[in-house]
């Protein structure tokens, strides 16, 4: 695959990662079916309301139109709010950058992070699109893995743009205010370190789950539908910490954490917001709704 093709895969991905990179099959067979409603949950206080979204960052255009929920709550907003403002594919100057900060530097490779094992198991699956390891081993592990789930989802025809940037192009069709909650040199470095210090077991997990990857994402989109919060937990939360436990805490905690005061400084004024944030940052322990709670506003899902 030449260098070219990589760039162009690359500005595809962007760095929709979260509700992909940690799906295995024991979490798809254990997730089952808790709460029901839709991923969009009501946060009020002192009489001011404003809407959080869970997003799905890969979406095939068979799972389009959105649940009506969605573009309803869409059309009542002023303001749409994004985790971070992703570059144009248009954009060569940023692409340029994003792959230097994704690239190892100092003449290390991702090679000389893998067992002999891990990098020939990687070598063969990317010989199916024409590539090898080589090819890939100047790149850190985020974004290896993000560019093989990238990868076998359009191989399993289950590729498409997310929720986020579905959004995100309708806001300026629209002309609706836009903020974000991290910059993008912000999210390129939490990629960039995505699987440091784990990445025997970061590549070699990611590569046992691609077989599965289909069913994985048509039963995490089945449960983002349907709001069902235990699944998602599962399917998203769960599996994450399997396979990056040094990496949750930067990738979910710690970023809850982060958004909660901006969150908060959206209450007292007139406009409405609708809040986009990856599905899995409204799950699990810590997530930005308990957060919320726990500081007296009222939560509702729609």
């Amino acid at each position: 695959m030449k260098s070219r093709t990589f760039r162009k895969l690359a500005a595809g991905i962007g760095l929709a990662l979260l509700s992909t990179t940690a799906l295995s099959a024991e979490s798809a067979e254990n997730a089952t079916n808790g709460n029901h409603g839709t991923s969009i949950w009501e946060v009020t206080k002192n009489g001011d309301t404003l809407y959080i979204g869970g997003t799905i960052h890969i979406l095939p255009v068979s799972e389009f139109p959105l649940p009506t929920q969605f573009t309803d709550i869409y059309q009542q907003s002023d303001t749409v709010v994004f985790e971070a403002e992703l570059p144009d594919s248009t954009d060569v100057a940023a692409q340029q950058q994003m792959m230097m900060e994704l690239s190892y530097q100092n003449g290390e490779t991702l090679k000389d992070t893998l067992t002999d094992e891990t990098f020939k198991a990687l070598d063969q699956y990317l010989s199916a699109f024409g590539a090898s390891a080589n090819q890939l081993a100047s790149f850190k592990p985020g974004f290896v893995t993000t560019m093989l789930v990238t990868m076998e989802a359009q191989r399993a025809q289950m590729a498409g743009e997310g929720v986020d940037a579905y959004f995100t192009q309708l806001a300026k069709r629209d002309n609706k205010d836009r903020e974000y909650l991290e910059s993008l040199d912000f999210q390129i470095n939490m990629l960039a370190n995505l699987g440091d210090g784990e990445e025997e077991r970061f590549i070699s997990e990611t590569l046992a789950t691609l077989p599965d990857l289909k069913s994985e994402l048509e039963q995490t989109i089945k449960a983002w539908r349907a709001g069902d919060t235990e699944a998602l937990n599962t399917l998203v939360i769960q599996a994450f910490k399997q396979e990056a436990p040094e990496s949750y805490d930067d990738v979910f905690t710690k970023r809850n954490m982060n958004w909660i005061p901006q969150i908060e400084a959206m209450f007292g004024d007139d406009d409405k917001e609708f809040v986009l944030v990856g599905a899995g940052h409204l799950v699990g322990e810590d997530n930005v709704l308990k957060l919320l709670e726990q500081k007296g506003y009222s939560v509702k899902q729609l």
